[in-house]
């Protein structure tokens, strides 16, 4: 059984499932399902739609260097068949398995690493200006460090004039 891969989103194309198109040069593209067939017909370039394998990579929120993805290539050379090759195989299978989605939630966690530290700093931001909510007025008296410094503007008098003009 053979999976092929979608030419457009990257995912897995099962035997007996998708879109096939051949160009006249006979090149062959395979597609998992008719959005993607209909998105290359409009010749939409796979690196710019968000939902795509190749956008996430592009833009940082898939992994793109990893020894594991070694052993996803395509290989045209027959093997022998041999018992022990197979069963060590679906053993290694089972292991690099395990380590690609260790790997992948290390990649995320450190992705949403970023994204913690900036909701912090907001939130510290927003508390800062938002103390007297928070904390008591008497406790604000007492305590300086929590005031905001205040910043005194100067008015020209045509300024003032002009809104007492407006005032009345």
């Amino acid at each position: 059984m053979r999976l092929e891969k979608c030419w457009f989103c990257s995912s897995t194309v099962y035997p007996g499932h998708g879109i096939q198109f051949v160009r006249n040069d006979a090149k062959i593209f395979r597609f998992c399902r008719s959005k993607c067939h209909k998105n290359f017909k409009m010749k939409r370039n796979p690196r710019k739609v968000k939902w795509t394998k190749a956008y996430r990579r592009l833009h940082g929120k898939d992994m793109t260097q990893d020894a594991t993805f070694e052993f996803e290539r395509k290989r045209n050379r027959p093997e022998r068949y041999d018992r022990n090759l197979a069963e060590n195989t679906l053993k290694a299978i089972k292991k690099i398995d395990k380590i690609r989605s260790d790997r992948a939630s290390d990649h995320i966690k450190n992705r949403l690493k970023t994204g913690k530290v900036q909701r912090q700093k907001e939130a510290r931001k927003q508390l800062e200006q938002g103390i007297h909510l928070v904390k008591a007025p008497l406790a604000l008296a007492q305590d300086s460090s929590l005031h905001l410094p205040k910043i005194k503007v100067n008015v020209s008098q045509a300024q003032t004039e002009e809104n007492q003009a407006m005032e009345e």
